[in-house]
């Protein structure tokens, strides 16, 4: 004799909800995706010019940086590197605290934190790309001969 059980029905049927929230975790992934794909490029772009190009990395000093920064390109080159390497490493730190941070106000806390880490540094570092002075006023002579004229 072979006895049968029925699993019971489920008190209401499942229905799929509808969420008026966004894809934000998605967009979030692929933005680390792409993002990551784009920082190679420039990052591999950024070490080859600065390492391998000319003298390498001998010839890296104040003029060095003064006359890569006079020209527009290496400017937005700098600003895209520091603003996607920003983005996507607080991007990452914004998951591992979300996974690991159990109260709700420690969660609050570190991610405030991690917002003003993040905007300190890229309103920093834009605002010393844009602003480099490659001829100070009281920078030494022996900076200032090979590239500013007196």
């Amino acid at each position: 004799m072979t006895t049968q059980t029925t699993v019971p029905t489920p008190r209401s049927p499942y229905a799929r909800r509808r969420t008026t929230r966004g894809n934000y975790e998605l967009y979030s992934w692929v933005f680390m995706r792409a993002s990551g794909v784009v920082l190679i490029a420039l990052i591999f772009g950024h070490l080859f010019v600065n390492l391998m190009v000319g003298e390498g990395v001998h010839a890296i000093d104040f003029a060095f940086v003064a006359g890569k920064w006079a020209s527009p390109f290496w400017q937005v080159w700098d600003l895209l590197m520091l603003w996607l390497a920003m983005i996507h490493g607080t991007n990452g730190v914004r998951t591992i605290i979300n996974d690991y941070a159990q109260k709700d106000l420690t969660r609050g806390v570190l991610k405030g934190l991690l917002y003003l880490a993040f905007t300190i540094t890229v309103v920093l570092g834009t605002l010393v790309i844009f602003t480099f002075d490659p001829c100070p006023p009281n920078a030494p002579a022996e900076l200032l001969a090979s590239f500013c004229t007196a």
